[in-house]
């Protein structure tokens, strides 16, 4: 291949990770919230990139169930399906609950170090968490959220596993961003985090499974409260 055809491949794939990485995180926090039509040619535009990398960003989210493609049609932000929810959900919980008891057990014994995670980094994220809620800033609490459960995985000893949550975690995302708009539920978030961190310390195995699991049924009331108050964001 031509060196000018390599540079002009690797710059169309760097704009379309840009692209793709900018539309994804504006679908996950509702900025563009289920149901919006979308434009190659507006996204382009808003984006100062060229229609390609555009098109390639939207069969990647296309085929993440996140935009519905229809040919000579516009373009869709999905909307919330119950089905992959629940089956989010299920994959979650059985890896998490799994990742939790690892990482009890790792802490148990190592004098606070398990898998290069150490207690006091999880305090780091649990201070950073406190100060997001006292600031009212949801957006970074939903990555501090994102970052202490990567933790666990990394203290558990299986880091890898955390690329399978992320996946199943996007759909269920949107449903978190309308709970965490409120702010008792973010402080509710917050303290089943110490609570966990709290199980890690002090090897209580036993209840950080019942805590994770709590942690995670929470998702119950906010598909409730979503299906109330924006009905329009789900499939028929």
């Amino acid at each position: 291949m031509h060196i000018g055809a390599i540079r002009a491949a690797s710059e169309r794939g760097t704009a379309a990770d840009e692209v793709f990485d900018t539309l994804h995180k504006d679908i996950l926090s509702l900025r563009l919230t289920p149901g919006t039509k979308l434009s190659e040619a507006e996204v382009a535009k808003r984006l100062d990139v060229s229609r390609q990398p555009v098109r390639e960003a939207f069969i990647r989210l296309g085929n993440m169930q996140f935009l519905q493609i229809r040919p000579q049609r516009a373009t869709v932000v999905r909307k919330i399906s119950d089905a992959d929810i629940h089956h989010a959900r299920f994959v979650r919980t059985a890896i998490e609950v799994e990742v939790v008891q690892r990482a009890c057990a790792a802490f148990g014994g190592t004098n606070g170090s398990a898998s290069g995670t150490r207690i006091a980094d999880f305090k780091r994220n649990l201070a950073r968490q406190e100060r997001a809620l006292a600031r009212d800033n949801t957006d970074l609490f939903h990555e501090l959220d994102y970052e202490f459960h990567q933790m666990l995985c990394t203290a558990a000893g299986c880091a890898f596993v955390y690329q399978t949550i992320a996946a199943t975690k996007g759909h269920v995302d949107r449903l978190c961003m309308i709970s965490l708009r409120n702010r008792e539920e973010r402080e509710t978030l917050f303290e089943d985090h110490q609570a966990i961190v709290d199980c890690l310390e002090t090897g209580d195995s036993a209840r950080i499974v019942k805590v994770i699991r709590q942690h995670l049924s929470r998702l119950d009331q906010v598909i409730a409260a979503a299906h109330l108050k924006h009905p329009e964001y789900f499939e028929d």
